[in-house]
């Protein structure tokens, strides 16, 4: 998958091989933490897709019913 090269930071830094190839990349770490959260956000996302779901009005209703909230 390629990044766009608008999406890169300036002060994302390439390694290259002898040929001129990229083949690992240097980023500041609070970026790289910034992606790894990004990451484990998408994964999140990606598994609830298998998770039933129900309309937010029976939710209410029933957690009304059980008393779990008044509003």
């Amino acid at each position: 998958m390629e990044v766009p090269e608008l999406q890169m930071q300036k002060n994302v830094q390439f390694v290259t091989d002898a040929e001129g190839r990229k083949i690992a990349v240097v980023l500041p770490i609070e970026e790289y933490e910034d992606l790894m959260d990004d990451l484990a956000m998408h994964r999140a996302a990606q598994e609830s897709n298998a998770l039933p779901r129900r309309p937010l009005d029976d939710v209410v209703k029933e957690m009304r019913a059980a008393g779990e909230i008044d509003v």
